[in-house]
C-alpha cells in the first residue's frame, strides 16, 4: 500500500467546472483515478491544501473540501518548515512558503511514496525531477514520486 499526498489540483479537477475539453478530460482522469486508487492505497493531505481549496470562492467549493476532509493530514512542524527553507534557498521553487514547495517539503518529510498534482509547471515537472533528487540526497531522504492521475493511470499503479 502506497502513501499518496493528495494535493490541492487533485480535489480541485475531482469537481472541474471548466468547460475546455482538455480541463475536462483532466476532470475526468481524476475520478477515474480516485475511484481506483482510493481503496488500494492510503491518502494523506495537510491542512494547506483544505486551507487553499477554503480560500476562494468556486463552484464545488463545498464538495471539494468534502473530498479530503476525512483525509489523514499531514502535521507541519519545525522539520517541514526546514525543508521549505533548504527548497527556497535553492530558489527551486517559486518563494511562496506556503504554496508548491511546502507541499513538496510534506510529502518528502512524511515519506509519501508519491505526490499527486496536476501542477506541471512547478511538481510534476520532468525538467526539475534531476535537481529535486540531487536536493533530497542533501538531506538523505527519497524523493515522491510526483505524478499527475493520468499518469498514475497509465503506469498502472493501482495495484
Amino acid at each position: 500500500m502506497a502513501r499518496i499526498y493528495i494535493e490541492t489540483t487533485v480535489p480541485s479537477f475531482y469537481y472541474n467546472a471548466r468547460p475546455e475539453p482538455e480541463m475536462v478530460a483532466m476532470g475526468i482522469w481524476t475520478r477515474q483515478w480516485w475511484e481506483k486508487a482510493v481503496a488500494q492505497h492510503e491518502f494523506v493531505t495537510s491542512q494547506a491544501v483544505f486551507d487553499e481549496l477554503w480560500n476562494g470562492i468556486y463552484p464545488f467549493q463545498e464538495e471539494c473540501l468534502d473530498l479530503i476532509r476525512d483525509l489523514p493530514k499531514l502535521v507541519i512542524n519545525s522539520h517541514v518548515n526546514s525543508f521549505v527553507e533548504f527548497y527556497l534557498s535553492d530558489r527551486f521553487m517559486p518563494a511562496d512558503p506556503g504554496g508548491d514547495v511546502l507541499h513538496l517539503a510534506l510529502a518528502t518529510y512524511h515519506q509519501c511514496d508519491y505526490l499527486v498534482t496536476w501542477n506541471c509547471r512547478h511538481l510534476a515537472n520532468p525538467q526539475k525531477s534531476g535537481h529535486l533528487k540531487r536536493l533530497n540526497d542533501i538531506i538523505k531522504l527519497a524523493v515522491p514520486v510526483i505524478v499527475t492521475p493520468f499518469e498514475f493511470l497509465e503506469l498502472g499503479i493501482l495495484s
